[in-house]
């Protein structure tokens, strides 16, 4: 990609009669690039990451660009096809002065990290209102062997829980669940005792889809005390979260399910889009994933399932005691990193004025724009900053595409107008009290980047193999040795060790 920056208004510099005046304090700032002018019009290339049919069209960016006094100019990535056109632009060093990197884990992505191709940001965080208050934790669990690489995308630490049918709930005398034992036997009152009164065997308590991590299978294991990834104790041992009795526990309860057919039989290899759309048509009850995804679920339902009545649940265990409420916590509320490649980023000043660039873009102003859009034109707001979108099919056209573009997604006053939103977002803010972190998400292992991916395979394939019933307990714990054997023991050890360094 061509590098595409106006350089910045001129830098005040010393005239040459009085050159030999300057101090060398200064000398080296100039050079080093270190002052600028944050008011100065720039010109900014974004290669970004795109989750909507088609690209937006200008009305948002012209309005971000007079809030921040810039031109931008956006290279799109389809989301399916991202991880194949970042790592050749990686590869091919064809970037631009910010770069959306989502794939955290990837080698890659990790690799190019680590080489000293991006700069390191920590050190410049807190010059900005809206930068420093990132917070030390979040700052860390973006770091890879304790450096910065960019600004981290920030999201709710612990977003998932269940939705489940109140009006089939009410229809047949149940109470919301609060244990797992008590979600199982929704489950199968759903399946079995005709919840939508048509005298038909057409429902399963649960509707599920082929993901053991945004589906049902991690939520339900953080219900069964199944830590987020990796587990470790005081003396730096790491387990990964597939060898403990939890997890086994979990696809314990999975296989009931399956076994019993509370939940669609096809769950393994059915795509998130049917999912939605199955629980929308009436065809299960029980829906486990973002508790935000619970308003587009009733939207999907208009003229389909009029009577449907939805109940946000946040608070299951398996013990029924409040001490033992746990949730994952996705990528430690990290959505991955705005990062700033130094081939087109050329010296200190530029990053800077960047740097101001995204500050800005964590306005409320800015994130009222990314969010709802134009007000009066795609939403309005009450006095109590409440914003409903009054034109849907602009507001998906025009607006919808920067949702994932943010850098901050939380903590601003206008918020969703709609009730099952708002309750969403309030049960999502309780979840961080309850969120658990996967302490290996900073830690480097080098056979983890190279051979993660691959490795992870032998354990989801078995995963899904016992809770179908093709293996036995014993073949999965063969799976989990042959995983070890394969490389598994080499991350174990190599975590540890940078455990230990980053904890000493």
């Amino acid at each position: 990609m061509t590098k595409n920056w106006k350089r910045l208004l001129i830098v005040t510099l010393c005239a040459t009669a009085l050159l030999a005046a300057c101090s060398g304090g200064k000398e080296k700032e100039a050079a080093a690039g270190g002052t600028y002018d944050e008011n100065a019009a720039a010109e900014i290339s974004w290669l970004n990451i795109l989750h909507t049919a088609s690209p937006p069209t200008d009305t948002i960016t012209n309005k971000l660009q007079e809030n921040t006094n810039t031109t931008i100019k956006f290279s799109w990535i389809p989301d399916a096809s991202k991880e194949e056109r970042i790592n050749t632009s990686l590869a091919s060093d064809s970037l631009a002065d910010m770069v959306t990197l989502t794939m955290m884990e990837n080698s890659s992505v990790r690799n190019a990290l680590k080489s000293g191709m991006f700069w390191e940001v920590e050190d410049y965080l807190d010059d900005y209102p809206n930068l420093k208050e990132i917070s030390a934790e979040m700052r860390a669990s973006a770091s890879i062997e304790g450096k910065l690489y960019g600004v981290p995308f920030q999201k709710d630490l612990a977003r998932n829980g269940v939705v489940i049918r109140q009006d089939w709930l009410d229809k047949l005398g149940l109470d919301v669940p609060t244990t797992t034992d008590e979600l199982m036997a929704v489950a199968k009152a759903f399946t079995l005792d005709d919840p939508d009164g048509n005298g038909k065997a057409d429902t399963t308590g649960f509707v599920d889809r082929s993901d053991l991590i945004y589906g049902a299978f991690k939520t339900l294991g953080s219900y069964m005390g199944v830590p987020n990834k990796w587990a470790v104790d005081k003396s730096g041992k790491m387990t990964p979260e597939f060898d403990t009795e939890a997890y086994v526990e979990t696809m314990d309860y999975m296989k009931e399910l399956y076994d019993n057919s509370f939940i669609n039989k096809d769950f393994a290899v059915t795509a998130k889009t049917d999912q939605q759309q199955n629980f929308a048509q009436g065809k299960a009850g029980i829906y486990v994933g973002a508790l935000f995804d619970s308003k587009n679920l009733l939207n999907m339902a208009k003229d389909i399932q009029d009577g449907m009545e939805l109940v946000l649940v946040n608070n299951i265990t398996s013990t029924g005691k409040e001490e033992d409420r746990a949730i994952w916590a996705g990528n430690n509320g990290i959505g991955g990193l705005l990062s700033f490649p130094k081939s087109e980023v050329k010296d200190e000043a530029e990053l800077k004025r960047i740097l101001k660039f995204v500050d800005d873009l964590m306005t409320e102003e800015s994130y009222a724009l990314m969010t709802y859009g134009v007000e009066d034109v795609h939403y309005t707001v009450d006095d109590d900053r409440a914003a409903t979108i009054t034109d849907t099919p602009l507001w998906q056209q025009e607006v919808q595409p920067f949702a994932s573009s943010r850098p901050n997604e939380t903590g601003f006053e206008i918020h969703d107008a709609d009730p099952l939103k708002q309750e969403a977002d309030r049960l999502i803010a309780e979840n961080a009290e309850f969120a658990v972190m996967n302490p290996a998400y900073a830690l480097e292992s080098e056979t983890n980047t190279a051979q993660g991916s691959e490795l992870e395979k032998i354990v989801t394939d078995a995963t899904y193999k016992y809770i179908l019933g093709e293996i036995k307990l014993a073949d999965f714990e063969k799976a989990i040795e042959n995983w070890k054997s394969s490389g598994g023991q080499t991350i174990i050890t190599e975590y540890e060790a940078a455990y230990k360094e980053l904890n000493k």
